[in-house]
């Protein structure tokens, strides 16, 4: 079980590479976001970590709200905070590459991850690509990186005073792979998109979720809306960042990853349209998920 900044359990699975009795550092970890109701023991996810795990380490984790995991999930905001638990214990296990690998839910939590907890010293302000001038909210700096305060708000709901503290250290990735990522929130272009909006915000569909899909959401919503994928893609750099998205997938149409795509620094960001793919990792096929093992092997 990891804690996450915000005092959350969350339980992980680490999978040491294959390669024997050589040294962690001399590895990547590639650390695994599921989709929304998926979990640590769901098979998708088992069988995407079984892909991963024949080439280099994995750790694989039920965001909040899932699984054996503590909290309720807020669907991709606070979630940043239990990925960079998991990146942190990547470094505490010795490893001096990790790659953040995210499905659907996960693709947008690990775009939103890389940009908050990134490494770029020319980020200002979040608040101003955010929305900090319509909420007059302050931004907390840490080490060169800047951290919004909704992604440090505690778990009462009421505001932090963006002060983050050392919520920053070692939880960099060194590359990021975003599989069938929304762009923006509350699309409802899709029959599916518009069934997991009212799963999340009608009383009964949260009743629905908790029973039928196990997924317990937060009732409270969001106090001010985080910052976009599509608004976070651009301050990813000079991480890679990868974008896949398949072209028959039925909750996010191509626009999203075109968008994100030409939000994201064209030097150091790659988009991959898989013919046939659909959507996350229940249709990940074997050979993708080979692909993007070898892209953040070759570019973490």
């Amino acid at each position: 079980m990891l804690l996450t900044d915000d005092g959350v359990s969350i339980e992980a699975r680490y999978e040491p590479s294959p390669g024997g009795g050589t040294e962690p550092s001399d590895h990547l970890a590639l650390v695994v976001g599921h989709g929304f109701s998926g979990a640590l023991e769901r098979p998708a996810l088992r069988r995407v970590a079984s892909a991963f795990h024949q080439r280099t380490a994995v750790i694989t984790f039920s965001f909040r709200g899932h699984g054996r995991s503590g909290g309720r999930s807020t669907v991709g905001d606070r979630e940043v905070l239990d990925l960079a638990a998991a990146v942190r214990w990547a470094r505490r296990l010795g490893h001096r590459r990790v790659a953040t690998v995210g499905f659907s839910m996960g693709g947008s939590v690990v775009i939103r991850q890389a940009a908050l907890y990134g490494k770029a010293d020319e980020i200002r302000t979040l608040q101003d690509v955010h929305q900090g001038e319509r909420t007059g909210r302050p931004v907390g700096r840490t080490g060169g990186v800047l951290v919004t305060p909704v992604d440090v708000t505690p778990v009462d709901g009421t505001p932090g005073d963006g002060t983050p503290g050392e919520v920053t250290d070692g939880a960099a990735p060194d590359a990021v792979v975003a599989v069938s990522s929304p762009a923006r929130w509350y699309y409802r272009g899709t029959a599916p998109m518009r069934r997991l909006h009212w799963a999340i915000t009608r009383p009964t569909g949260r009743l629905v979720s908790r029973y039928g899909l196990r997924t317990r959401i937060d009732p409270r919503g969001w106090p001010v809306d985080p910052l976009s994928p599509v608004s976070a893609a651009p301050l990813i750099a000079p991480t890679p960042l990868l974008i896949v998205h398949g072209d028959r997938d039925p909750y996010f149409p191509l626009d999203h990853p075109r968008m994100l795509a030409s939000a994201a620094d064209p030097a150091t960001s790659e988009l991959w349209i898989e013919p046939g793919y659909g959507h996350a990792e229940t249709a990940a096929s074997p050979d993708l998920l080979a692909r993007i093992a070898d892209w953040a092997a070759a570019h973490a």
